[in-house]
């Protein structure tokens, strides 16, 4: 499972394009974080990333995350 550190870019699919953005924080227990609940834990942890096109926040398991040049 690929590992990403905070500020790292990356790139996700959301829906018919591909989008852009920054990691800003690995989340590794439940919490609420992107507009929804998130199920995480230390052997599963999920990202909170931020889009570059629209400044609002997502959140996403780290297969579905591309590291940016």
């Amino acid at each position: 499972m690929p590992e990403f550190r905070k500020g790292e870019r990356v790139s996700w699919d959301a829906g018919n394009e591909s989008s852009v953005g920054t990691v800003e924080e690995k989340i590794t227990s439940d919490t609420h974080a992107g507009g929804r609940q998130v199920r995480a834990s230390k052997d599963k942890p999920q990202y909170l990333v931020r889009s570059e096109k629209t400044g609002k926040t997502a959140v996403h398991h780290p297969d579905k995350l591309h590291r940016r040049g």
